[in-house]
């Protein structure tokens, strides 16, 4: 067999390899436990072109099904033309899930090595853009988007944090990330403020302002911020500041879009529950995310 047809061959075997449009779960083993995370294929995507990817972490006591649901990424993802996953943490159950993202005594899950796995796996079945993978989550999973963003630069591009702040308490990236971050005044699990005596003395984590300034010295990015009140357009109780510190270097910048009476939910969604307060429909973080990705591909 001559070296074309060789070529040919390896292509159609790399081709019949290639996870199609739809839903998918895949499973892997990190250290003695199998784990399991789920694939949503756009309908636009060619198995011949890099797609960006954009990996999603559920909040705490839920699991990646539940989060597909809740955040409607895959929506956006058919109409924008991204591979989203949807990542499983680790529990008990296979319904209530946690990461091991800092702030909590005890717990010991190498969620950054499943991270990783999860990322050579896929560009096994989906033709990855290593350039373009970026991180969301919210509450437990945003603060997982931190973790990541600082133990694995190499690999996320940019995050973009819901209703959760850091965790950790080392921040050294190898390289800029760029952060988009969206929390409410009135979050009562993720105080926007940082933890209070409502929270348990096990649990740690940084407020919004400590977090974004983290991420301003490490991005290098102007500590003063560009601030903005957008237009008040939906009567739903919320209003939203939008505050941009930028360029830093290599052009990162960080975001804090503040919604002022927001609650712990993901905005332009529906909250689930109505204790966990009021969600804006001034801006939708699906869309407003998709927009800051695609300014922010690894350099």
């Amino acid at each position: 067999m001559n070296s074309a047809a060789i070529v040919l061959l390896s292509l159609s075997t790399l081709t019949a390899q290639m996870l199609p449009p739809g839903d998918h779960v895949r499973e892997l083993r990190v250290v003695d436990q199998i784990r399991s995370y789920s694939v949503h294929i756009p309908p636009s995507y060619n198995s011949r072109r890099p797609s960006p990817v954009v990996l999603v972490f559920h909040s705490a006591m839920m699991n990646g099904a539940m989060m597909a649901r809740f955040c409607g990424l895959s929506e956006k993802a058919d109409r924008s033309g991204f591979v989203v996953v949807y990542a499983n943490g680790t529990g008990s159950t296979p319904v209530f899930l946690f990461w091991d993202a800092g702030g909590v005594r005890g717990r010991v899950s190498d969620d950054v090595g499943y991270t990783a796995k999860l990322l050579d796996d896929l560009s096994t079945v989906v033709n990855v853009d290593p350039k373009r993978v970026f991180a969301t989550g919210m509450s437990n999973g945003a603060m997982m988007c931190y973790r990541l963003a600082a133990e694995l630069s190499n690999r996320i591009a940019a995050i973009a944090p819901i209703a959760g702040t850091m965790a950790i308490q080392n921040c050294q990236p190898e390289r800029p990330v760029s952060v988009l971050h969206f929390h409410g005044t009135k979050d009562g699990l993720v105080l926007f403020g940082g933890p209070d005596e409502r929270i348990p003395k096990n649990l740690k984590f940084l407020s919004v302002d400590e977090t974004v300034r983290v991420w301003v010295k490490a991005n290098g990015c102007p500590e003063t911020p560009v601030v903005a009140d957008l237009q008040n357009l939906e009567d739903d109780g919320t209003r939203v500041r939008r505050k941009w510190y930028g360029p830093g270097k290599e052009g990162s910048e960080v975001i804090l879009y503040t919604i002022e009476g927001g609650g712990h939910t993901w905005p332009g969604r529906d909250p689930r529950l109505r204790f966990l307060g009021k969600s804006t429909r001034e801006i939708s973080a699906n869309d407003l995310m998709w927009e800051f990705f695609q300014k922010h591909p690894m350099k």
